[in-house]
């Protein structure tokens, strides 16, 4: 069965040429590695944003994945290393890596993942899964730091000109510089952790897949728990009021994770006032005004860091 590349990685030509040159050569290199590491596809591929996904059998028969990453893509450059490191604990196991070509063979996960879950319950899993996750951080990966750093110094250089409220903005930074200045001790996390990167094994075990790492404070990890499904929370089945619902999961994180709240919901906050910033600076970039998509996405980021203050 030829490795066929989905349509909807195929669209990612648009985001550069770094995007093109490596699209250009990823069928060859899936080809390549299937023939190195005696696997034969089993089905069509997937993609993730910056991935193909190959579903396979090795010579033995047993299923598996092999992914190969987008090489310009920062984030994820220590998936190996970290994958590694955890060792099949919450997280998916690690079987074969090829790190400079940026290829993994994973133990495949039929799922489901967390996206049907009652959200509240599937917040409970992920923080159960904080503890196995969050081990003594690797000497390789970037921090968290250096990350937010940036990320900070790029917040407060768009000035006023943005659509979001200045006391939000002020606090973001203020905050952020109050988290970084703490001496907390470094560990693994994920950053990236949220209901479609967490998948179920044969054994119905929940386990984190995709992982963005970084090195820093454990408190950094809620924030994509309480940004995604948020359609849920003002649809006809939701319970009380959004900021319910985004309470609701938030205090199941903290609980289920032993995480202290204060210093939780000021990363929470942190992030996405940042993030509401991202969407900002992508249109300033582009010349153009904000659409309607990224107005009520800044909305939304707003709605999450008031709901967990209030």
């Amino acid at each position: 069965m030829p490795v066929t590349i989905p349509a909807g990685l195929l669209a990612q030509r648009g985001l550069g040429d770094d995007w093109s040159a490596w699209l250009d050569r990823l069928p060859r290199l899936a080809e390549e590695l299937l023939e190195e590491w005696h696997l034969t596809p089993t089905a069509g591929s997937l993609h993730g944003h910056v991935s193909l996904v190959v579903p396979v059998v090795d010579a033995d028969g047993v299923a598996g994945g092999l992914k190969v990453g987008f090489d310009g893509d920062e984030e994820s450059l220590h998936e190996a290393l970290t994958l590694q490191h955890w060792g099949g604990r919450g997280a998916v196991r690690l079987r074969r890596a090829d790190p400079r070509r940026r290829a993994l063979l994973l133990d495949w996960l039929a799922g489901p993942d967390l996206g049907d879950l009652w959200d509240v319950e599937a917040c409970e899993v992920v923080g159960g899964l904080y503890e196995r996750l969050h081990i003594a951080a690797l000497p390789q990966l970037a921090t968290v730091t250096s990350y937010v750093e940036q990320w900070l110094r790029d917040l407060r250089d768009l000035g006023r000109d943005v659509p979001i409220p200045r006391r939000y903005v002020d606090q973001a930074l203020s905050l952020g510089r109050d988290l970084l200045a703490d001496d907390v001790p470094p560990v693994v996390v994920h950053g990236d952790l949220h209901y479609a990167n967490v998948m179920a094994d044969d054994a119905g075990e929940w386990l984190a897949i995709d992982p963005k790492p970084m090195a820093g404070d454990r408190h950094y990890e809620p924030a994509p728990m309480l940004w995604n499904r948020m359609d849920e929370l003002d649809g006809p089945l939701a319970v009380g009021s959004v900021r319910d619902g985004l309470r609701r999961r938030f205090h199941a994180l903290v609980d289920a994770g032993d995480l202290d709240e204060d210093r939780a919901r000021d990363w929470v906050v942190v992030r996405m006032i940042v993030n509401a910033s991202w969407t900002a600076q992508d249109a300033r970039a582009a010349g153009r005004g904000l659409d309607a998509e990224e107005r009520d996405w800044i909305t939304r980021c707003i709605a999450v860091a008031k709901a967990v203050q209030d």
